[in-house]
């Protein structure tokens, strides 16, 4: 492979915000888009990868700055849906690495010394990722389902409760509360466990991410499962009909599936559970 290309100097007080890291083959069939502040993507080649990002402003995307401006929810969300929408288009052309939310260097050169450095371990893994989509499942648990293999747990708490007189009474109640809703938890946590379990078997690879909390998720219903799932192109349909059978399965668990994304789960830094 000969000399890595020689990468002109980027204009004073000018940062680099990397969307993601392709193969070097696809980089120059990219349909143009814009990224951070509406303005084209840029390439840079090196080692058979290309880094594509979006040139900005040091005064606004510099450490200090970028800091305080991650701190600004509209500012924050303007340029996470910016990043998705690069990260998204690279995507769609073949294996993708993409970047953590606001991965910012200070010059063009930089971007050129990670493609070199880190050369084998991004080859490896975008090796791994060709021909395979990311695809989530959530799982939300619907009020009233039967609690798998309560049986009569609950009323027999409420009796070993003993004594006499209204204290008494509220107290076996309370019990019998707590207790319902431990049982619940614990049967809603063994299907979800089921569950994941099973899609892994579909997957080349999984995660199991922490459930959103609702205030986040804006579901009606609290999140037991928050899975990721590595999905051969080819094995698409198969994992579709293993979740439509596992909704039917665990009706207490509304099943909802989302995706092809970009493979943000299966890049360094995700554990695997």
């Amino acid at each position: 492979m000969g000399p890595d290309p020689v990468v002109p100097p980027a204009p004073a007080g000018t940062g680099t915000w990397l969307h993601g890291i392709v193969p070097a083959s696809v980089a120059g069939t990219l349909v143009p888009v814009a990224g951070l502040a509406d303005t084209p993507v840029r390439v840079v080649r090196g080692s058979g990868l290309a880094a594509v990002f979006s040139a900005v402003p040091l005064d606004e995307y510099g450490e200090q700055p970028l800091r305080r401006n991650l701190e600004d929810l509209v500012w924050l969300e303007r340029a996470a849906r910016a990043h998705h929408r690069v990260v998204d288009a690279l995507a769609r052309t073949g294996p993708v690495l993409p970047a953590r939310l606001a991965t910012v260097h200070t010059d063009e050169r930089r971007l050129a010394g990670l493609l070199r450095d880190r050369r084998a371990d991004l080859t490896a893994t975008l090796a791994r990722l060709t021909g395979h989509q990311e695809w989530g499942v959530k799982g939300y648990l619907l009020p009233g389902g039967p609690p798998s293999g309560a049986g009569g747990a609950t009323p027999a708490t409420a009796e070993a409760v003993g004594g006499t007189g209204a204290g008494a009474a509220y107290l076996r109640r309370r019990r019998a509360q707590l207790q319902a809703r431990e049982t619940g938890q614990q049967a809603a946590a063994h299907r979800a466990a089921a569950v994941h379990a099973e899609l892994a078997g579909h997957a080349a690879e999984a995660r199991r991410h922490a459930p959103q909390d609702q205030r986040l998720s804006g579901a009606r219903f609290p999140m037991a499962l928050n899975g990721a799932y590595l999905v051969p192109v080819e094995g698409i349909g198969g994992f579709r009909t293993a979740v439509a059978a596992l909704a039917a399965r665990y009706p207490a668990l509304r099943l909802e599936l989302t995706g092809p994304w970009p493979p943000y789960s299966f890049i360094a830094g995700h554990s695997e559970s």
